[in-house]
């Protein structure tokens, strides 16, 4: 009798733009335990252009990322404030070896993606919303409506009810951090 071996586990990353998700991902990588294997994070695929100083992704036009969709590259894809997501195909395999792995998505995604995989676990990353405002216009990504719609929408979802585990992000990264660390480390 065969077993089948052990699945990895998918961690969700979600909180409004401005909570820092690629900050604590980074940090958590940094400071993960030589002895273990760290979680795939793999690259998002983005239709906007891209801003090394915040975040990495592959910048991609609509058109290519239609393309990409269509050849069936991406294992779950979204659209919010008109900017196209897409998270690549690998990490099914990942999961499928065992290993574990940690994407920032949008809460639009969480059901489906409960429903298509085993072992997800959602986090949610709360920052108040003062501070969420000031951190949004400080990276000064979005003008406009685009930047009124961030605010309202952080102002709007200040809570995620049915998160597996939730992080305050408003103070030292280093604490946050180590909470994302720790919950990862016991949940791979």
């Amino acid at each position: 009798m065969t077993t089948e071996p052990k699945r990895g586990s998918l961690f969700l990353l979600i909180g409004n733009s401005g909570s820092g998700k690629d900050s604590l991902i980074r940090w958590a990588l940094q400071n993960w335990p030589k002895n273990k294997v760290p979680p795939l994070v793999p690259t998002r695929v983005i239709t906007r252009p891209p801003s090394p100083e915040t975040e990495e992704f592959k910048s991609v036009s609509e058109a290519e990322f239609q393309k990409l969709a269509e050849t069936g590259a991406f294992s779950m894809q979204w659209k919010s404030y008109d900017i196209h997501y897409g998270i690549p195909k690998e990490i099914e395999t990942a999961l499928a070896q065992g290993r574990s792995v940690l994407v920032n998505v949008s809460r639009q995604i969480v059901e489906e993606a409960r429903t298509k995989f085993p072992n997800v676990y959602v986090i949610f990353v709360y920052v108040p919303f003062h501070i969420t405002e000031a951190r949004i216009r400080a990276r000064a990504r979005e003008q406009g409506k685009d930047l009124e719609e961030r605010i309202e929408r952080a102002r709007q979802n200040q809570t995620y009810p049915s998160a597996d585990f939730v992080i305050d992000n408003s103070g030292n990264l280093e604490t946050a951090g180590n909470q994302l660390l720790n919950f990862l480390l016991n949940h791979s």
